[in-house]
């Protein structure tokens, strides 16, 4: 049997450990196909086409909705000499080709990827990007660019991983960009960068998938990535909200019984088992629970996002109780997350909070 090129580019590329990172789960720029994001492909496409190609782009949205992989899908055609392409008026790069398995490999020398990565050696991923490493990325724009296409693409994933030294870096090299560099940067709350940043950048937002695109994204993951039994894959995908990774977390078994126990006993309300949720709180504040303690949040703040929709005739006084409390368990993570607090109060301060809210809101 042949090699397969997008294969040995994967192994080379899986050398180091990235932010973001699933289980045997492809790497956005080691995917060559984007689902549910036609808009966004056909707004590129036509500003290249166009020759008005603007140097900043901020590709915002959700996790796990493709901005990433439309980053990269950017740079293969951007960095591919367009007589080589099939079709170059569009995105599409062929898996086979030079750019794409150069791209996989962050080893074209018109790229960088600026992005938080496991130094060799380090047990964890550093918490943030730091300005040394903004530095050595953006020096790329210093050189020349070479090939046939001409463009340097700097893509940044993502913009919340940057410190403020780093920010202020990226921003500098943005307000005077060097002659056919562009800047694509992936940002999962773009409200909250630096405005001199958003208003430099061409905003381009992108939706939730359908759950259909969710189901077709992880049912074309290639091996080890385990295919699961087709009923966890369609609850994965119904409270995935439009995430593919949301989707892959709540295929994991221990996340997916932390979801059930959650819904579970949200649905008690305003009575759960006290034993139960004591039991969770326990599970929840153990050593690298983080994503545990996550998905049982979620659960949380989708359960009171359904019960409002459900009872939004009542008006609002009757569904203060719910709204203040859901605010007061979100501080709460957020608190408990800054000052790594024990995470015990938290869940049973959450599940106290929000049976008082049912007794006292409900009709």
């Amino acid at each position: 049997m042949p090699p397969d090129p997008a294969r040995a580019a994967r192994e080379v590329a899986r050398t180091e450990a990235e932010a973001g990172d699933l289980g045997h789960v492809p790497r956005p720029r080691e995917q060559t196909r984007l689902l549910g994001q036609s808009h966004a492909e056909t707004a590129f496409a036509a500003a290249l086409a166009s020759g008005r190609l603007h140097h900043a782009w901020l590709i915002g949205g959700p996790q796990g909705i493709g901005k990433a992989t439309l980053a990269y899908r950017v740079a293969r055609r951007l960095v591919a000499d367009p007589r080589t392409l099939p079709s170059p008026d569009s995105l599409d790069v062929p898996e086979d080709h030079p750019a794409s398995r150069q791209v996989a490999a962050l080893s074209h020398p018109n790229l960088i990827a600026l992005r938080r990565v496991q130094a060799p050696g380090a047990k964890t991923l550093p918490t943030r990007i730091s300005v040394d490493a903004a530095r050595e990325a953006l020096a790329l724009f210093g050189t020349t660019a070479g090939g046939e296409g001409g463009w340097r693409v700097c893509i940044v994933d993502s913009a919340e991983d940057l410190n403020a030294n780093s920010a202020n870096a990226l921003l500098k090299m943005i307000e005077e960009p060097p002659p056919r560099a562009i800047f694509l940067i992936v940002s999962h709350a773009p409200g909250r960068l630096l405005p001199t940043i958003r208003s430099r950048c061409r905003a381009l937002a992108l939706r939730p998938l359908a759950a259909s695109d969710v189901r077709a994204i992880i049912e074309a993951f290639p091996p080890p990535f385990v295919r699961p039994d087709a009923a966890a894959l369609e609850r994965a995908c119904a409270l995935s909200e439009g995430s593919v990774a949301r989707a892959v977390a709540l295929l994991d078994p221990a996340t997916a019984a932390v979801e059930a126990e959650v819904s579970a006993l949200l649905a008690d309300l305003p009575e759960p088992d006290g034993r139960r949720v004591l039991k969770l709180a326990e599970t929840l504040a153990g050593r690298d629970a983080e994503k545990l303690l996550a998905t049982a949040l979620d659960a949380i703040q989708r359960h009171v996002a359904a019960e409002i929709d459900r009872r939004q005739g009542e008006g609002p006084a009757r569904l203060l109780a719910l709204v203040e409390a859901a605010e007061r368990i979100a501080a709460a993570a957020r608190e408990a997350a800054i000052y790594n607090l024990d995470r015990r109060p938290l869940v049973l301060a959450a599940f106290r909070d929000l049976a008082e809210a049912a007794g006292t809101s409900s009709p």
